[in-house]
């Protein structure tokens, strides 16, 4: 309970900053590439290979009762209602979750983060509102690209 009281002081703290002056657009885009951009290959690939596995596994199922017409219908419908923002959600958290920590992480072990206190920087500002404002638009952009290559892979499969 501690630690989730932390991560939610944290949160409303990225989130009331990130209102406020100083606001470095430079970090945001540079999170932005990192973020999105870096992570659409993952994105695209998993959309294609899950839109063509749930085409052929509907297409089987559908066939016993002469329905075919409507797998593409259900591939669409549950691209973009389900799978797409969910398989999309858990590429890239793991993908950029993982490298955050990380970069984070050796922030800290390096004494970098103790770095901008002593130069009267705000470490969540500096550091965390970037990535939190990339996520934040770039997760949008990705489902997309996801529904519409899981649709796409619909037709590949067929």
């Amino acid at each position: 309970m501690e630690e989730s009281g932390r991560m939610a002081l944290l949160l409303w703290k990225a989130v009331t900053l990130a209102f406020q002056r100083p606001f470095n657009a430079k970090n945001v885009f540079r999170q932005m590439e990192e973020v999105g951009i870096k992570s659409v290959p993952v994105v695209l690939i998993t959309g294609i290979f899950t839109g063509a596995v749930l085409a052929l596994q509907s297409y089987i199922g559908f066939k016993r009762f002469n329905a075919e017409a409507f797998v593409g219908t259900v591939v669409a419908l549950s691209m973009t209602r389900e799978l797409g923002p969910v398989l999309t959600g858990l590429m890239v958290s793991g993908r950029v979750g993982s490298s955050m920590a990380a970069e984070l992480g050796t922030m800290r072990v390096t004494e970098q983060i103790d770095a901008l206190y002593t130069l009267a920087v705000n470490p969540i500002q500096y550091l965390v509102v970037p990535r939190l404002l990339a996520a934040l638009i770039m997760m949008p952009v990705l489902v997309v690209f996801a529904d519409i290559i899981g649709i796409v892979g619909d037709t590949s499969s067929a």
